[in-house]
């Protein structure tokens, strides 16, 4: 069972800063709370206390602390599929000040560097491209460790080998398949999730980070992949489209997503959308 810890006076303010609330010895336990968000991705009280050894209650009172912060913010879990009766579960995911708060310094000093790389190369298209190839060996290089248990993993079964691998190195990664399209008996397609992106604001600068990875999973799957969100662009998980062994990839990548690997940035999906009402 949780031991008591101090807890500030009724009525008195939260620190000042996000920072201030995770770095807190007194609230370690609240910091826990947090990081297990952050590597979980959103998560419901019950999810928490499972994970953490927690009782409900006391989660709550965390996550009522950290709201109050402004680190996380509720909202209704998504459903996929058919949702049954009843008022949809709660999940709680870490806003952007929650997520500087763990970031704030590495994210300054990785931005200079990608900056300065396109700044000392006379920026623009030059300098973009700069960045680009930093990513795509960056990501390449992270790749060549993952290529052995991929590679040796059945073909309707890479996907949980790369999330398995990508969870290793910390991105928390999962695999939901869904219900095969075409026939009963055909392998399904997968999203491969990642509920946690050490580089996400840099990425929201520099969305060639994103770019290369997604060429990575393509190059490692053996197939063409399509990211369908990411948390760079405020989705609350990073979320790849692989297709089965031989079926098309799926046309709706979301809004700000990095375009399918090795295919078209545009589809009349993305165009019908971006079409005015």
């Amino acid at each position: 069972m949780e031991q008591p810890e101090a807890e500030s006076a009724p009525g008195c303010p939260v620190p000042a800063t996000p920072a201030e609330v995770l770095l807190d010895g007194h609230r370690a336990t609240r910091d826990r709370v947090a990081r297990s968000i952050l590597d979980h991705g959103p998560s419901s009280a019950a999810d928490l206390a499972g994970r953490l050894g927690l009782t409900a209650a006391a989660v709550r009172r965390h996550l009522e602390g950290l709201a109050a912060a402004g680190l996380v913010e509720s909202r209704e879990q998504r459903v996929y599929g058919s949702r049954g009766r009843g008022r949809p579960a709660k999940v709680f995911a870490l806003t952007e000040s929650g997520r500087d708060a763990f970031y704030q310094a590495y994210d300054q000093l990785a931005a200079d560097a990608l900056r300065w790389i396109a700044e000392s190369v006379g920026g623009g298209k030059a300098g973009e491209e700069a960045v680009a190839a930093f990513a795509r060996a960056r990501f390449g290089k992270q790749g060549q460790k993952y290529q052995g248990s991929v590679r040796e993993a059945a073909p309707e079964r890479r996907a949980e080998a790369l999330a398995e691998a990508l969870s290793a190195d910390g991105y928390a990664a999962t695999v939901r398949r869904g219900p095969s399209a075409t026939a009963a008996k055909a392998p399904a397609g997968a999203q491969l999730c990642q509920h946690h992106c050490p580089v996400a604001h840099i990425a929201e600068q520099f969305p060639q980070l994103c770019e290369a990875e997604t060429e990575v999973f393509s190059q490692l799957l053996g197939t063409h992949v399509q990211r369908l969100a990411t948390i760079a662009h405020g989705d609350g998980v990073c979320t790849t489209y692989v297709p089965a062994p031989g079926a098309a990839p799926s046309p709706r990548p979301g809004p700000g997503a990095a375009p399918t690997a090795g295919t078209s940035t545009e589809t009349p999906a993305t165009s019908a959308r971006r079409s005015p009402a």
